[in-house]
């Protein structure tokens, strides 16, 4: 998570992503007024938003909201906005495992651990899944997804400690790869300057991962640094190769990404919710200054939900087609 100029979110497999991308969906329009920052996952049993509210600084509190939607078909209303966990340990990105669990990046403070969660949605009921690596605590897990075998992925930069909420980190900027069978827990990749979200592709036969190392301290930006997504290979589903820079974003930066079923990239900018093709062509953007994530939703997973930090937006995907 970062301040916000950069645009963050949290990703998405493909089990939850819309058949049809879009080229020029219907405008944005507002769903609700709200403290709407981070994490935003669309739960088809509940027709619901979760999502988190940004840090309140220095007090470290946010919290984890839950937005219900009225009607069946878009445009959508709001039908009640509730907190489901405040203080929430800094939670960022949150996904959904395959039982429907929601599995909760916590940035953690100095007098908490950071660590990814899983809460059970009827219970409430929440675990620590991994919450250290060879002995150190994690830094500030960002972002995470859910592979179809289980295994958990996250990214773990160190914006905490930029941020001035947490203590000088303990390890590198890494993603990792958590296998919550077996408990094991492993690097899979370490060169990142600042990873963000990340996704795989339909396939899962490639990993797409953020790179917002542009953004440092809160009210930053450099340039020369990383502002792009990044594609690997997975390599008999727990090792990345082959890395290669799929898209520069600009303005601003990309954090989170998703993929459609037909393997377009979707990542936020400064300037909106940018799309590419599986080899890197721009395709279009949804116009949103000010976004701050995104997540796909809807009874039939073709509506985007936007957050901007005060207010949420929705806008209905149409098909994408390439000029």
């Amino acid at each position: 998570m970062t301040d916000a100029q950069q645009i963050s979110d949290r990703s998405t497999t493909h089990r939850d992503a819309p058949a049809a991308a879009i080229a020029s969906g219907s405008p944005p329009s507002l769903l609700a007024v709200t403290d709407a920052h981070e994490g935003p996952v669309y739960v088809a049993a509940e027709h619901a938003l979760y999502f988190t509210t940004a840090p309140d600084l220095p007090t470290t509190r946010n919290a984890i909201m839950r937005l219900r939607l009225a009607g069946r078909t878009y445009p959508f209303s709001v039908a009640s906005l509730e907190t489901v966990r405040c203080p929430a340990n800094m939670a960022n990105g949150m996904c959904l495992d395959r039982d429907g669990r929601l599995v909760i990046c916590e940035q953690g403070t100095r007098h908490t651990r950071a660590r990814i969660a899983r809460m059970d949605l009827v219970t409430g009921t929440t675990e620590t899944l991994v919450d250290g690596f060879d002995g150190a605590p994690l830094n500030s897990p960002n972002d995470v997804v859910v592979k179809s075998d289980g295994t958990i992925w996250f990214t773990d930069p160190d914006y905490g400690a930029l941020q001035g909420f947490k203590d000088p980190a303990r390890l590198g900027a890494n993603v990792y790869r958590h296998d919550p069978a077996t408990g094991e827990t492993i690097i899979v990749a370490d060169d990142f300057d600042k990873p963000n979200g990340l996704a795989f592709s339909p396939d899962e036969r490639a990993l797409y991962v953020t790179d917002s190392g542009a953004v440092q301290e809160p009210g930053s930006y450099f340039p020369d640094r990383p502002h792009h997504i990044r594609a690997f290979d997975v390599v008999e589903g727990r090792r990345l190769r082959n890395s290669r820079v799929l898209a520069t974003v600009r303005p601003g930066i990309p954090d989170g990404v998703k993929v459609d079923l037909e393997g377009r990239v979707y990542a936020s900018s400064a300037s909106g919710i940018q799309v590419f093709a599986p080899d890197g062509a721009p395709l279009g953007e949804f116009p949103a200054p000010g976004a701050t994530n995104f997540a796909f939703g809807g009874r039939r997973n073709d509506v985007l939900f936007i957050l901007r930090d005060r207010q949420i937006l929705q806008s209905k995907l149409q098909v994408l087609k390439r000029n």
